[in-house]
């Protein structure tokens, strides 16, 4: 969604766990992190893509933005699009960033913090949550939001965008 938002509006995209997964999978510093993001949302127009509720960098997002568009998938979808792109990468060694790969033997992992299918399922209803909270803070009320919440409004939303 958010390449898709980028392209069609001709401005910069920045994936957030490009930036804090670095070689090796070693984590950004969260001070580097949230500077990283700053620099980036310093500009006029942009889109950031991630999920980071528990770490500051979220704060520097929504403080700077006018809108958020929501990806709010049910529950079954998100696990079935995980599953298909983890194993899709661990088979094909795809590079997601800075020379990271899926590992095969993480997907076998119970540790969510090893596997990404084990964190998007332990914590996709505290996420949601985060997020419900987070947008009815009043310092927040000026970010126009769409929540998008099955693949058809996804698509519809793109298309309307698209048609001006």
């Amino acid at each position: 969604m958010a390449r898709a938002l980028s392209q069609t509006l001709g401005i910069p995209h920045m994936e957030l766990d490009s930036v804090y997964h670095q070689p090796n999978w070693t984590p950004l510093p969260e001070d580097e992190f949230v500077s990283r993001v700053a620099d980036f949302t310093d500009a006029d127009r942009w889109v950031v893509d991630g999920n980071y509720t528990s770490l500051g960098v979220n704060d520097v997002v929504f403080d700077r933005a006018d809108t958020v568009v929501w990806v709010d998938m049910p529950r079954h979808v998100v696990m079935r699009r995980v599953i298909s792109r983890s194993f899709g990468r661990a088979f094909t060694g795809e590079e997601l960033w800075n020379g990271n790969t899926e590992r095969w033997a993480n997907l076998f992992k119970v540790d969510p913090e090893e596997n990404i299918i084990t964190w998007a399922w332990t914590r996709y209803a505290s996420t949601k949550s985060k997020y419900e909270q987070r947008l009815k803070e009043a310092r927040f009320q000026h970010l126009e939001v769409f929540r998008l919440r099955s693949p058809k409004e996804s698509d519809v939303f793109l298309r309307v965008l698209a048609s001006g």
